[in-house]
């Protein structure tokens, strides 16, 4: 395995909006390693949520690259990076994401389906007893509470056996104690599962959670705090 399993090199998005130049990304250097747990955070407009955006290939930098477990995203063909984002990288979003029309089991293995692979049974069923979901599994998302959703969105993600996590303020709709319990099941499950976490959130909270905290302002990186701090930006 790669010593950074995430990394990004002089990464910058620029935006041209009327004769103005918005630097999104300006410059940043940035580096995870193997199942460390960073939260990322800034004010609304700082460049978080681009830079999750990046690192998950859901956007091209204007220059700079992203690498993910080694491989360099710009240098993959469209289908190429589709099945990366499939294979090793699972996402939990702010809105959960969920299929009304099927149940807690049959979202948590969707992304499996999807890319043509047998589902884990045993596997899932612990992920699900992990996330306190078992009871659930028949539910349909309409009746669960905000908690249960996001927990079922994290158990999604876990499912997948992505080796990274990228979730974008996923407690964003639930309020202080929800919040806390379930980033903590999420620690949990990637610690259990061997995954990397990279967490966006204006939350100074929930980022204390994390093993690492970085600091982004205006596009770049500005602090970074946390064990390993002295290592990688």
């Amino acid at each position: 395995m790669k010593e950074y399993i995430v990394e990004t090199k002089s990464l910058k998005k620029y935006y041209q909006m009327g004769e103005n130049t918005v630097k999104a990304l300006d410059g940043v250097d940035f580096r995870v390693k193997a199942r460390e747990f960073v939260a990322i955070i800034g004010k609304s407009g700082s460049g978080k949520s681009t830079l999750l955006h990046m690192l998950g290939g859901l956007d091209e930098p204007t220059d700079g690259s992203v690498l993910i477990d080694g491989k360099i995203l710009s240098g993959l063909k469209k289908e190429q990076l589709a099945i990366l984002r499939r294979r090793k990288i699972g996402f939990i979003f702010q809105n959960y994401n969920l299929v009304p029309d099927l149940n807690v089991y049959e979202n948590v293995v969707l992304p499996v389906e999807l890319d043509g692979r047998k589902v884990d049974e045993e596997y899932v069923s612990e992920i699900l007893e992990l996330l306190g979901l078992s009871k659930k599994k028949d539910a349909f998302p309409g009746n669960l509470s905000g908690g249960q959703q996001q927990r079922v969105a994290i158990a999604r993600a876990v499912a997948a056996k992505p080796v990274i996590i990228l979730a974008d303020e996923p407690t964003g709709n639930l309020d202080s104690a929800t919040s806390h319990e379930v980033l903590g099941l999420l620690k949990m499950a990637a610690r259990q599962f061997s995954q990397t976490i990279i967490l966006i959130t204006h939350d100074r909270d929930i980022a204390q959670l994390a093993d690492r905290i970085v600091h982004i302002e205006d596009g770049k990186i500005v602090g970074n705090t946390g064990k390993g701090s002295e290592l990688h930006a």
